[in-house]
């Protein structure tokens, strides 16, 4: 009665500000994670696609099959060709499997229809109901609505229910490869013409809205850059009971009587499905309380579904119209009505029309002040696709929300072609997106490595670990295996000071070393990190070692110990060839150094000549690896230590091998630290067919083509230029950055390992992967680029972990096959930044050794002190060893 009276319109007005101000407190909660039903849907394209395309448009009791002919001549253009079939109500409230059979056998007479029954054409489903979507091919129904019931399909995936009664009819294939809500497909239907579009709205059967939202709002979706559409599910509003003082006796009628009570409340006071009902509870509540019809009811006017929702549409026309319509249909349902009877239904469709707009019109506007807030604009322009309503509701919907936002310019754009069109036009992009995703991981699958390649690998290096040994076959061996001439651990006895001076990159340190033996050893450090010039790496080797000289004498004095002559520990990070402790030849550089005349030379012999330029005195009683180093520091920690491994800027090993084994060595007794030099495993094509194009680029642009394949494969000198190389590849192919390279993405070395260990991080959002893809000039990349660049990155650096884990399961597993165990148990000392720092990579490194040598217990140590202090404590055992023999 109320909205017949003055002063309706602002009563309207209060009532919908009041519904607003409760649904945008709902809003805050569907993009949160406390209220499930705002699914994130379809991520926002209109681009320019061309092809065919099915369509399913399902949602009510009828159901659509459509072919989208989409081309592109200079202007897109979009042909399609349809067909209507029905849904039993035998099958929208029996089995399951039965409704998709059915489904699935219309499809097959459509394509047989039109004579592409042999095409597997790709095909969008719009499945207009509440659904849980994980991924664009996948939507777990939450529940029935619209008076569906049948069994079996609630908490399922519709997609999986359709393919599996298309694979049981066995005559056609199609390629399932989107499913939407209609509502979203509305959108993209309307967006296709209107590029403003971004809210969708259906108003029919029954009633929902999707909008575009904000990627940083949505916590159930990984990523915070651009936006994403939300499926609403809007109908279900209310059922929390935040709106039990607006719903009536006549609201709380309906959904006592209805399938599902309790639920979708607010879509049954406004949908299709469930106002004609609304308008039949008024009048007979009229009639017993004798307003209407002299007191009578007929049994046609008691019985629910008699009067239906079209009759409201035809008797709410103005004027004499609609009169007749009421009269009609009064006369239809048994009564006799006067014409105050006539009126009096007339107002009553009226208004309960007017109210379903007003509300809807109420809870649209709190969706354009969502998107306002988010654009931070005084004033919004945006478009509503709006699908399924009566050309009067839309225009009383459009009305309210002018009234409710007159900051926003909206524009209401029906969709003629329903969401059919949408979900073709999602599903053309979706298989462009789908084709661009099977070349990116057909790329990337060549990078990833079976159980059964790693093991290969093991079996390789083992056979290189043996030739490396042999005298015969050493020289034709990659990796070489080379003899430290370090036999004995500490044992506890050691005293004094000593220097170390640790070179194995482009820093280098001098360190002084305190040993205290007895009950209470100890083992006290001071260092220092001096620099490498370029110039000194790729000059002479007279300036290399007079520069690092120059370091050591300024450590001296920086120590206060200027002049004095100490025993001194080289850690010397180069393949070197040596027939005793204090003797190192240099076999060839790596790690980018180029310094001339020292291949071939003793470095000993080098650093001492330095040594008397400057006028000082030092001891060089040992020179050693730096893993070697560092298993003599884990060592010191834990007897069970004998394998040394380096994973950094390059990567080494080194191992306590059987001196019967060690031919280049005269004796058979005890053991001896072997030297692996495994980095150049692979140099003689051992790897070749696990190496990739990507591989072979860095190999061909390094300081060494053709050397240290093993390594170029492994460490943080080289993984992210094979990153680099690969984004340039699906670059070039279109598939990432929108296919347009930056120029300091071409730059040879710009994408450093250390951004590996950055993206990889679990802590760092998609914004920060974002802000160091900009850092590299992509300053216009996405949220899907910075996806795809962390899983490259993931995959180049798994692969370095578990190759690197295969060479040591070899290493590990020679070491227990020496001994005749069954089972070892051993410890590894690491040290390398790449193992450090990364992530993910010790993690797989460790999971690849449990699994290739399972009868090994091996324990990691991670060596803190580096690899110098190891020098100094075998400088410490030299010196004790030798003191001893003089005595």
């Amino acid at each position: 009665q109320a909205g017949g009276q003055p002063g309706a319109g602002a009563e309207a007005r209060e009532q919908g500000s009041q519904v607003c101000i409760f649904f945008v407190s709902l809003l805050q909660q569907v993009v949160k994670k406390t209220c499930f039903r705002g699914q994130p849907s379809v991520f926002f394209f209109y681009p320019p696609e061309k092809g065919d395309f099915l369509a399913l448009d399902l949602g009510g009791t009828n159901f659509r099959v459509l072919l989208v002919k989409v081309s592109d001549n200079g202007k897109q253009k979009v042909e399609m060709e349809n067909q209507i079939y029905a849904i039993p109500e035998e099958l929208m409230r029996g089995s399951g499997s039965e409704l998709f059979d059915h489904i699935a056998e219309c499809l097959a007479n459509f394509l047989e229809k039109l004579g592409i029954k042999n095409q597997k054409l790709p095909l969008g489903f719009t499945f207009s109901f509440p659904c849980q979507q994980t991924k664009l091919d996948e939507s777990i129904l939450v529940s029935w609505t619209k008076g569906f019931k049948s069994h079996g399909v609630e908490g399922r995936d519709v997609v999986s229910l359709l393919r599996k009664a298309i694979k049981k009819r066995g005559d056609f294939d199609i390629d399932i490869v989107a499913v939407i809500n209609d509502t979203v497909g509305t959108m993209m239907t309307c967006g296709y013409d209107d590029h403003h579009c971004e809210i969708g709205l259906i108003v029919g059967t029954g009633t929902n809205a999707c909008y575009m939202e904000e990627m940083r709002h949505l916590e159930l979706v990984e990523g915070d850059e651009g936006r994403m559409c939300v499926n609403m599910e809007w109908g279900a509003f209310g059922d929390d009971g935040a709106l039990d003082d607006l719903r009536t006796d006549f609201d709380r009628e309906i959904d006592a009587g209805s399938l599902n009570p309790g639920k979708q409340l607010f879509e049954k006071m406004i949908s299709g499905m469930y106002m004609g009902e609304l308008v039949r509870l008024i009048l007979v509540k009229m009639a017993k309380e004798d307003l209407a019809f002299k007191g009578h009811t007929t049994p046609d006017l008691l019985t629910t579904g008699h009067f239906q929702t079209s009759f409201v549409s035809a008797i709410e026309n103005d004027k004499s119209v609609g009169l007749v319509s009421a009269e009609k249909v009064l006369r239809g349902l048994g009564l006799d009505p006067s014409g105050e009877d006539c009126v009096a239904t007339q107002r009553v469709c009226q208004v309960v029309s007017t109210r379903a707009a007003h509300l809807c019109a109420a809870t649209l506007v709190s969706v354009l002040r969502q998107i306002r807030d988010n654009k931070a604009a005084e004033r919004l322009r945006t478009t509503i696709g709006l699908c399924r309503s009566s050309p009067r509701f839309a225009r009383r919907l459009h009305k309210m929300v002018r009234r409710l936002v007159p900051d926003c310019d909206v524009r209401f754009l029906r969709s003629e072609d329903g969401s059919g069109k949408g979900a073709a036009m999602v599903t053309a992009v979706a298989y462009r997106l789908a084709t661009q995703h099977a070349e990116r991981q057909r790329v990337l699958d060549a990078l990833r490595l079976s159980r059964e390649q790693l093991l290969e690998v093991k079996r390789r290096m083992g056979e290189e670990i043996n030739r490396g040994l042999a005298k015969e076959s050493h020289d034709q061996a990659t990796v070489k295996m080379l003899p430290t001439y370090v036999r004995s651990t500490p044992d506890g006895t050691e005293h004094g000071d000593f220097l170390a001076l640790d070179l194995g990159g482009t820093n280098f340190r001098v360190l002084l070393v305190r040993v205290r033996g007895g009950k209470r050893r100890s083992v006290e450090m001071h260092n220092k990190i001096y620099a490498i010039p370029q110039e000194a790496m790729q000059g002479t080797g007279e300036e290399l070692f007079d520069h690092i000289v120059h370091c050591i004498a300024d450590f001296l004095e920086y120590m206060g110990m200027k002049g004095a002559s100490l025993p001194l520990g080289f850690t010397f990070s180069f393949p070197c060839h040596q027939n005793k402790l204090d003797q190192g030849i240099l076999l060839k550089w790596t790690k980018g150094f180029k310094a001339t005349g020292c291949e071939g030379e003793d470095v000993v012999s080098l650093l001492k000549d330095a040594i008397h330029r400057r006028e000082f005195d030092l001891d060089v009683v040992a020179v050693v690896n730096d893993t070697v180093g560092t298993m003599m520091t884990c060592g010191y920690e834990d007897p069970l230590c004998e394998v040394g491994l380096i994973v950094g800027t390059g990567t080494n090993a080194c191992y306590m091998e059987e001196m019967q084994n060690v031919e280049l060595v005269e004796g058979d007794e005890g053991r001896m630290c072997v030297n692996m030099e495994w980095g150049a495993f692979g140099d003689h094509g051992e790897l070749d067919d696990f190496s990739t194009e990507f591989d072979r680029a860095v190999d061909d642009c390094a300081n060494n083509p053709g050397k240290q394949r093993y390594e170029k494969m492994i460490s943080g000198m080289y993984l992210g230029e094979i990153v680099r190389n690969i984004l340039l590849e699906f670059t070039a192919k279109g598939l990432l950055f929108r296919g347009k390279l930056s120029e300091r993405l071409k730059t040879r070395g710009i994408f450093e390992t250390k951004f590996l260990s950055q993206i990889e991080s679990d802590r760092l959002a998609l914004r920060q992967v974002r802000s160091i893809l900009q850092h590299l000039g992509l300053t216009s990349s996405t949220c899907d680029d910075s996806i795809l660049v962390k899983e490259v990155c993931s995959v180049v650096a798994r692969r370095a972990a578990q190759l690197c884990g295969a060479g040591l399961a070899a290493v590990v597993d020679k070491i227990r096959q020496n001994r005749n165990l069954s089972e070892l148990k051993i410890t590894v000392g690491v040290d390398g930044t790449l193992y450090k720092l990364h992530p993910h990579f010790s993690s797989i490194m460790h999971e690849t050794v449990r699994d290739l040598a399972p009868q090994c217990e091996v324990t990691f140590l991670q060596s803190e002190d580096g690899s110098g202090k190891g020098a100094a404590l075998i400088t410490a055992v030299a010196c004790r060893i030798r003191d001893a023999g003089q005595r």
